[in-house]
């Protein structure tokens, strides 16, 4: 399998002296479930931060529960601002099931919602997200336990919105820059339909050696017209603030949360769309922030 390795992405080397704090800081992790599935080595860890699904040795969905923040891993809550592009999406396609979280809030965010197909490899997801993550199934929510490529190959269905989280232990399956990826998701979504990645590169964008914009942000605009990025400033600060007490960025590597659709994309600040994010003790407006121009 061939991985985009998030280490190779770096451009500046980390503060010796910050990376020596993180390197030794040791949580308190106290083991509630533990299984070797067909895919993953699975552990579900609480500690002093929260409580976290591992696969193999990193943190793959998981809630946060520090004095300074409270909720899901931070860079999840940008894809909420599809609910700022789209509030009227009736169809979601969400492949990478996570905690589980995500997908009651977006249950709870959009009224006209009919149904939200969730893709995942894992078959002990659910079981999971339920007994350890307060996921609730509701009659709008559809497992599809499948590869998310291959169901994006074969499935008949046109989606409003669809999200994509599928970095694994090691990095991002580079099938998920590929031509034949890209065509398929456009092959599923409506036609001003929005498409929601993360992905993850240098922050220092602009950058002549920045290998994600310079090598494989490209094809992004190959297949869409319209392409709003955010750099992970605020989930940045949110994630080193909760883990490590540290006020500042230490890897040179951020999350970039890409939306992509035909239509051009603005987003509505419409008090009561803010509001009722708000209502999942998210203050959208600091995410909102981080929207990057890229040359």
């Amino acid at each position: 399998m061939n991985i985009l390795i998030p280490e190779e992405l770096q451009i500046k080397k980390p503060d010796s002296k910050l990376l020596k704090i993180i390197n030794n800081k040791k949580f308190n992790d106290k083991t509630l479930f533990q299984l070797n599935s067909d895919f993953h080595n699975i552990k579900i860890v609480e500690n002093e931060v929260g409580r976290f699904l591992h696969y193999k040795d990193t943190y793959q969905a998981g809630l946060i529960n520090s004095d300074f923040y409270k909720g899901n891993l931070p860079y999840i809550n940008y894809f909420l601002v599809s609910y700022l592009l789209n509030p009227k999406a009736q169809k979601i396609l969400l492949i990478g099931m996570g905690s589980g979280k995500l997908i009651n809030d977006l249950e709870f965010l959009f009224d006209d919602l009919k149904n939200i197909d969730v893709v995942d490899l894992e078959a002990n997801i659910i079981y999971i997200a339920e007994n350890y993550f307060n996921f609730k199934p509701t009659d709008k929510f559809n497992f599809i336990l499948q590869d998310g490529i291959t169901y994006l190959m074969t499935c008949r269905k046109k989606y409003d919105i669809i999200i994509v989280d599928v970095a694994n232990n090691d990095g991002i399956d580079l099938r998920f820059l590929s031509d034949d990826y890209f065509s398929f998701v456009k092959k599923c979504l409506k036609k001003e339909g929005i498409f929601v990645s993360n992905m993850c590169a240098s922050p220092d964008f602009d950058n002549e050696k920045n290998i994600f914009f310079g090598k494989y942000f490209p094809i992004y605009k190959k297949y869409f017209s319209n392409n709003l990025i955010f750099k992970g400033n605020y989930s940045d600060k949110v994630y080193y603030k909760s883990f490590f007490n540290l006020d500042t960025r230490v890897i040179d590597i951020t999350n970039v949360i890409i939306f992509s659709s035909e239509k051009h994309l603005e987003i509505e600040t419409n008090p009561n769309d803010i509001s009722k994010i708000s209502q999942l003790n998210i203050n959208i407006e600091n995410y909102l922030k981080d929207i990057t121009e890229v040359l």
